[in-house]
């Protein structure tokens, strides 16, 4: 006799990101430029500190007072995790049982419809408009209609860019009895977040990452912000040692340079706007492109001719995201926002 795969996993592939190496690469969203020496000096010292043959602090404890000392929220109320991946797996197979259902927005993060699979938990889907909008009425409606257990969406949307406004999400959250998770993993980017409200509500949670605005993707480093109820419940679900020493201890430097990071934030949007406004250009000019507002960093653009622009950009060792009928172009320096605005405009005039 031999084992098989069960069916939810017999036919899933590995996930596979563009290989190789390129000039520019605006396709994952990360932050353009890594840390000046002032503050790597300060990362080796972290890392020279750690006790190699100890396992991590277990609650995270450092690197969670500094990220809720930069954001001026009680660390009572955050749990670390590896990544805002972890914690969306860990909330799907922990706060919801056999029969449950969760809700999902489309289009939206892919991974959050993928865990439900692989926790065997029934997922539904919320449409958007047209102009990928929420209606929020019509959203709750659907929630307290088919008993939705769990409702998760990013705000601001990956891969829109398009978000809730707060009073938005005030709205949701307290018209309905279910889990509510506002991703909010590109909020730094947008000023519309109930990150310092989480413990108003018996049903919210408020994920946030080191790896967009914060610059931190190697890392590998998320939080959970809610109440103290459900923050005591992530931390007894949780692995016992889920974020490694060496994040720990960066992260916990990076988030105390706060004017660094704040400035660098500005930066990037900055560039963002700068990228919207050119492809808005392109739109003009050539008819074939729909450029999609953004409050994250990057710019959403559904065109017919996604799949051949991001050939001819990955050609000329540039790669963005292509995703059906659209592309992703994540807003790096001002030089790349520039690389990347000549190349398309190379491609239409042709």
């Amino acid at each position: 006799m031999s084992y098989e795969l069960n069916k939810k996993i017999r036919e899933l592939e590995p996930y596979e990101p563009i290989s190789g190496t390129y000039k520019i690469r605006l396709d994952a969203n990360e932050c353009p430029v890594s840390y000046p020496e002032e503050i790597m000096k300060q990362v080796r010292a972290a890392i020279d500190k750690i006790d190699f043959n100890r396992y991590p602090d277990p609650l995270a404890t450092e690197v969670v007072n500094s990220f809720s000392e930069y954001y001026g929220i009680n660390p009572e109320s955050v749990t670390a995790g590896n990544g805002s991946d972890e914690l969306i797996f860990l909330v799907e197979s922990a706060f919801l049982e056999k029969g449950d259902k969760m809700l999902v927005v489309s289009p939206d993060f892919s991974m959050y419809r993928f865990y439900s699979s692989i926790c065997e938990v029934e997922c539904d889907s919320f449409i958007k408009d047209e102009s990928l909008n929420i209606d929020i009425d019509a959203l709750i409606e659907k929630i307290n209609k088919y008993n939705i257990k769990l409702v998760i969406l990013s705000n601001p949307c990956n891969p829109t860019g398009q978000g809730i406004t707060a009073q938005q999400a005030h709205k949701l959250v307290s018209s309905v009895a279910s889990l509510v998770i506002l991703d909010e993993a590109y909020m730094d980017f947008w000023n519309e977040s109930l990150i310092a409200e989480t413990e108003n509500y018996s049903n919210l949670i408020v994920f946030r990452t080191a790896s967009k605005a914060i610059g931190s993707a190697a890392l590998r480093l998320g939080f959970a912000v809610s109440n103290k109820t459900i923050s005591r419940a992530l931390k007894a679900v949780k692995s016992p040692y889920n974020v490694n020493s060496i994040s720990q201890a960066v992260g916990t430097v990076i988030y105390k340079n706060k004017e660094y990071l704040t400035n660098r934030q500005k930066a990037i949007v900055s560039s963002r706007e700068k990228l919207y406004n050119g492809l808005t250009k392109l739109a003009e000019k050539y008819g074939t492109l729909t450029v999609y507002d953004s409050c994250a960093n990057f710019v959403f653009v559904k065109t017919p001719q996604g799949k051949e622009i991001w050939e001819y950009l990955k050609n000329n060792s540039i790669v963005i995201r292509h995703m059906g009928d659209y592309i992703r172009i994540t807003a790096g320096t001002e030089h790349e926002v520039d690389e990347v605005l000549s190349c398309i405009e190379k491609y239409f005039s042709r």
